[in-house]
């Protein structure tokens, strides 16, 4: 792992270290409750599912784990996970998308947004959609009428986001549309949401270009 490599991890360990450790001053009922996962009370964990694969959520202590007990490589996905936990307000789905700048804030953290999610997904899959295609009808997503190919997928329960493409032509580069359910507010911030975006992007970028 080069230099940036190992600098880039301890930067985002410092934010699920924090998370972490003040997981234990929440209700692990009430979480369970807020969110629907189901909490074990015995074990003292929570099972979590991100899109598609469950997760293990230790209490009191936070640690978060693949479904096997094995380590999770990287912290953006782990502290994202503890923060939906933390801080769900229990609203169901309201079947009504939102695009990132309707969230509080999603305009001031727009220019990263767009980088970080929205150019990166166009340029992933733009041209390339039929393994957008695939890597959704295998996760189970919901077709939705939009754009050359568009998915509603669940990222966590009761959270979800609608990906959409456009190919790109001659005259036009390749697009895409990130948009939350209406519900997402909730539950995420605006930098929150660039995560979900992000780490959804790495996710299915993964299932679509694996061996």
């Amino acid at each position: 792992m080069d230099r940036v490599a190992i600098e880039e991890k301890r930067k985002d360990k410092i934010p699920y270290d924090y998370h972490s450790s003040i997981f234990k001053d929440f209700d692990p009922e009430l979480m369970s409750k807020n969110t629907g996962c189901h909490y074990d009370k015995e074990k003292g964990e929570f099972v979590v599912r991100l899109m598609g694969e469950d997760i293990i959520v230790k209490y009191p202590s936070g640690q978060v784990l693949k479904a096997d007990g094995s380590e999770i490589n990287k912290y953006p996905p782990k502290t994202l996970v503890l923060r939906y936990l933390m801080n769900a307000k229990g609203v169901a789905p309201l079947n009504r998308d939102i695009t990132y700048r309707d969230v509080d804030g999603g305009n001031m953290y727009f220019r990263n947004f767009n980088g970080r999610c929205l150019l990166r997904l166009a340029k992933t899959f733009g041209n390339s959609i039929d393994k957008f295609k695939n890597v959704f009808e295998k996760l189970q997503a919901e077709k939705v009428n939009m754009g050359d190919a568009a998915y509603r997928f669940e990222f966590l329960n009761n959270i979800y986001v609608t990906f959409a493409l456009w190919e790109g032509d001659e005259e036009f580069p390749p697009a895409s549309q990130i948009l939350f359910d209406g519900n997402a507010p909730f539950y995420f911030t605006a930098e929150d949401l660039a995560v979900v975006g992000d780490v959804s992007i790495g996710t299915i970028t993964t299932l679509a270009y694996s061996k």
